[in-house]
């Protein structure tokens, strides 16, 4: 059956499409994103989400998305998902950060200009009959210190821009190297360092807790006095009642705004005050920009329904379609070491270290991280995957850590877990043929050659005559028919392990009988989604 998408938010006719030729069958309905009832109920029917800012998706909604894999934001701000809810779902998050770059960038720098020349007051008065030249005195961009509170993709580009413009470019950002910044052509230095020099500040960092009024009434009174604030990123980074004292006293000399902490701004402490300029959230609202992020969404959002690709995801890893063509069989050998840990440990489990080797070692490894501890965990909850695993494991405080090496032994790469549970060590390894397929090659130590089928039974015994047939005698005197059988020992008369690949799920009567014959000391059916 093919995915289906509900669209409930504007999008262009050309995006909806793209679902279209994808195979996907696509709902548009763009103004269901503001009746929050009303999607609530049909919800449950999609496998994935589309939308821009209109739509709210919140835990009570997620509630009702029994089968919603993937929302899609067009745009960069995710303000209206609940991105901990939807990871606790399992319901990957994306957004497309790169489709409004260089229309946002443009709209801050267009707002500089508007405030160091008063252009919008001008305009106006202007237009009202008047001619007040020696009213709109403004100031040059040429030779004045901009700072940019942040330096990623937006910031970029406008530190890029004002270069061209001439200016000194000083940049905060905590992620923003000494090597980059000298790419870049500008001054890395602290925020205290940003706010005593700069003539001009402008914001493009996203609104978390650790950004939230980061311009804080305290962190206004340090700046320059004459200095002139832009903000073109996320309401709530600067404390606008603060800002608005500030302006009225004439420490600020003007201020441009696109966005505000509550939204829509049908009231604000900075309207109406001189030399503020204040634009609707434009900072995207180019047909170019607009165009570019539906069309981004659509494509992410087929990829990942269709092809399992992970493109700006932004509670899981990303993988792109090609990494997901390559790593498919190693994602699924990941699942299929942690399903097996998870079937076959009943303590708590208090640490994961997962070893890459070889060619292993070169992959995503976040992904294949996230694949093994979804399998560990769906042992006891079937609803948990890949987005929801590693937020459950630190929930339960469970230590996650990886080794990475060059190819060792006999095999190209492999992935070898070890737990430590409260009371016992288990570990496992695995690797992927030439045919794709992989097999568990370790467990407990012991080597092995195991195919994965759908119906498994593990078997533990010490090495003696007479296990195999009694094995074999046992599951035919229950009816139950052996694909494939792999055995493997320690040492002569040691412990000894089978892995026994079955056609149908093994009945509850043949694991009593083997229990009972005395002969293994565990027997375990084991399931796996292949």
């Amino acid at each position: 059956m093919a995915p289906k998408v509900l669209v409930s938010d504007k999008l262009s006719e050309t995006a909806v499409q793209i679902f279209r030729d994808r195979g996907i069958e696509v709902d548009f309905m763009p103004e269901l994103g503001k009746d929050k009832e009303k999607l609530a109920e049909v919800i449950g029917k999609y496998d994935g989400l589309a939308i821009r800012s209109a739509t709210k998706v919140t835990p009570s909604l997620l509630e009702k998305a029994d089968n919603l894999k993937v929302v899609g934001r067009a745009g960069i701000g995710t303000d209206n998902v609940d991105k901990e809810a939807a990871s606790k779902k399992g319901v990957i998050v994306m957004n497309t950060p790169f489709g409004n770059m260089i229309t946002t960038a443009e709209h801050a720098i267009a707002m500089m200009f508007s405030v160091a020349r008063q252009i919008p007051e001008a305009s106006a008065s202007t237009h009202a009959g008047k001619w007040e030249k020696s009213k709109f005195m403004g100031t040059e961009l040429t030779a004045k210190t901009l700072g940019v509170i942040g330096a990623g993709n937006i910031g970029g580009i406008v530190c890029n821009r004002a270069i061209g413009l001439k200016m000194k470019v000083i940049a905060y950002d905590p992620f923003l190297s000494e090597e980059r910044a000298n790419e870049m052509g500008v001054e890395k230095v602290e925020l205290d360092e940003l706010l005593k020099r700069a003539d001009f500040i402008t914001l493009h960092v996203p609104l978390t807790d650790s950004t939230r009024n980061i311009l804080s009434k305290e962190n206004l009174e340090k700046t320059k006095k004459g200095v002139r604030i832009i903000n073109c990123a996320r309401g709530g980074l600067v404390d606008e009642v603060a800002l608005a004292e500030l302006l009225k006293s004439g420490h600020v000399a003007g201020a441009a705004f696109d966005v505000f902490a509550e939204e829509p701004a049908k009231e604000n402490v900075l309207f109406g005050l001189p030399n503020v300029v204040c634009t609707p959230h434009l900072g995207a609202s180019t047909t170019e920009a607009q165009e570019n992020v539906a069309l981004q969404v659509a494509e992410q959002m087929s990829n990942y329904l269709l092809d399992g690709a992970v493109e700006n995801a932004l509670n899981m890893p990303s993988m792109t379609a090609e990494e997901a063509k390559v790593m498919g069989p190693w994602v699924k050998l990941a699942e299929y070491l942690g399903s097996f840990i998870g079937q076959v440990t009943e303590e708590a489990i208090e640490s994961i270290n997962i070893t890459y080797d070889g060619v292993a070692s070169e992959m995503n490894l976040k992904a294949l991280e996230a694949a093994v501890v979804a399998g560990i965990m769906q042992a006891v909850n079937p609803d948990v995957n890949m987005v929801s695993a590693p937020l459950i494991a630190k929930e339960r405080g469970i230590q996650l850590s990886k080794t990475t090496q060059d190819a060792s032994g006999s095999f190209e790469g492999y992935i070898k877990l070890d737990i430590q549970t409260v009371e016992k060590y288990r570990t496992i390894a695995g690797t992927v043929f030439s045919d794709g397929k992989p097999r568990f090659i370790q467990i407990k130590g012991i080597t092995i050659d195991a195919e994965v089928g759908e119906h498994m039974l593990y078997t533990t015994n010490k090495d003696v005559p007479g296990i195999i047939g009694k094995l074999g005698t046992l599951l035919a005197e229950h009816n139950e028919n052996i694909a494939n059988f792999t055995l493997g020992r320690a040492e002569e008369g040691g412990d000894a392990i089978a892995m026994t690949f079955l056609d149908t799920p093994v009945k509850e009567e043949t694991v009593k009988a083997l229990k009972d014959s005395g002969l293994f000391q565990r027997v375990i059916p084991l399931h796996f989604k292949v």
